[in-house]
């Protein structure tokens, strides 16, 4: 059976593993270099799909299975017609399989353990501060338990037992209705040694078998959604090229590539696992997407990212701009009247001044969080829609240099 995905490479970047295409999905194109917004319960916190659609430009939304199945319930969704009806959303969606959400309740839970291994940003914070329940805690222990069959997990709402196996988030990711869905994987801790991320990397293999079985006993989800295999494997180079030839000889329509890094080994992890995958594929990199970090993905071959950091520290008052982070918060910014970033074009450039988003966030104001989280998603969406760009006009060097060295230079 033809896959409802198909992607196409336009240009190759030499001398990396870069390249600039199309993901086609039943629901649009993703032209490649793309950042995929994270709207985790069917919404990007604070903003509309019309301003995503008019102020922000990105192609696509990626949305949380662990959260839409606890709340409002993944049969809802189904019965309202699916997350596109269900979010007014008619481009192409994206879900996570709850991997990592199961991640943060288990082995990772309490520790601040995140995508990356030195304590940077987390592909979703906004687990961990509302999980813990010291009642829920003491009555069940760990939050979720691992097993060979699958995971059974702790409710963050209510502290109801629920149970996730690789069919199961499959089921669910089929009620939800997504254009490209994830296997579920384990994501394991950075601190965890070589031979427990050996055998978790095993039981993903073997889960990521049984999704494949599991959608396509799905005929009708098998002709309007695509299946992504998830590479795992830590920080230990060895095991994540053995994920990489094992899910490369699963029959999959694209890859995400899991787990976590350090800043310093990104570039090198993203090689060895992308040397090895199917070059006529889409490759995903899960839960990484500052601006910095683009440039790595780029380069060694990832297509797309995703990451919650943009309307998460917007929220909190932190702001892209063209010569580095500001936080607006600071008293410089009481009285500062010029555009937030000068260099931006996006609306809130355009209308607003330092000064009064400071004003709207020190005040704790809704008004705040909308506008910082429109512009620190156009900024990033943007940065990547620009990287495209010059792959495809080959300036991509010295656009690189320019905008890390602006960026990066506070």
């Amino acid at each position: 059976m033809t896959s409802p995905l198909s992607f196409t490479i336009d240009k190759r970047l030499p001398g990396t593993l870069g390249r600039a295409g199309v993901i086609h999905t039943p629901h649009g194109d993703i032209e490649t270099p793309s950042f995929v917004v994270v709207g985790t319960k069917a919404t990007v916190k604070s903003l509309k799909p019309e301003d995503l659609r008019a102020y922000v430009g990105n192609d696509s939304v990626l949305a949380n299975t662990y959260h839409l199945y606890l709340q409002p319930g993944h049969e809802i969704v189904k019965a309202a017609g699916g997350l596109h009806a269900y979010m007014h959303w008619d481009g192409p969606l994206w879900t996570d399989s709850g991997g990592f959400q199961v991640f943060s309740l288990g082995a990772a839970f309490g520790k601040g353990v995140t995508k990356f291994a030195q304590g940077e940003v987390s592909e979703d914070a906004d687990v961990r501060p509302t999980v813990y329940n010291k009642e829920i805690a003491e009555a069940h222990g760990k939050l979720c338990v691992i097993d060979e069959e699958g995971v059974t997990f702790t409710s963050h709402h209510d502290g109801s037992l629920h149970r996730f196996t690789a069919e199961r988030s499959i089921e669910i990711q089929h009620a939800l209705g997504a254009d490209i869905i994830f296997v579920f994987d384990e994501c394991t801790s950075p601190s965890a040694d070589y031979a427990y991320q050996k055998e978790a990397l095993e039981r993903t293999h073997r889960w990521a078998k049984r999704s494949i079985l599991a959608h396509k006993r799905n005929y009708e989800a098998l002709k309007k959604q695509g299946l992504y295999g998830i590479v795992q494997g830590g920080r230990f180079l060895d095991l994540r090229q053995e994920s990489a030839r094992e899910m490369a000889s699963m029959d999959f329509d694209g890859f995400g590539i899991g787990g976590s890094f350090s800043k310093e080994d990104l570039g090198e992890s993203l090689r060895v696992v992308n040397e090895i995958l199917p070059e006529e594929k889409p490759r995903h990199l899960l839960g990484i997407g500052e601006p910095e970090d683009i440039f790595a993905g780029v380069e060694q071959g990832c297509d797309t990212f995703d990451c919650v950091a943009a309307t998460r520290t917007a929220r909190n008052g932190t702001l892209y701009t063209h010569t580095g982070k500001i936080h607006i918060r600071n008293a410089e910014y009481i009285t500062d009247f010029t555009p937030l970033d000068p260099d931006c074009d996006c609306y809130v450039c355009k209308n607003y001044t330092r000064s009064y988003i400071s004003h709207l966030v020190r005040a704790g104001e809704i008004l705040g969080g909308h506008l910082a989280s429109i512009h620190n998603l156009h900024f990033i969406t943007q940065l990547v829609k620009k990287v495209r760009a010059s792959i495809l006009d080959g300036s991509y060097h010295s656009f690189k240099e320019e905008f890390l060295r602006n960026y990066l230079k506070k």
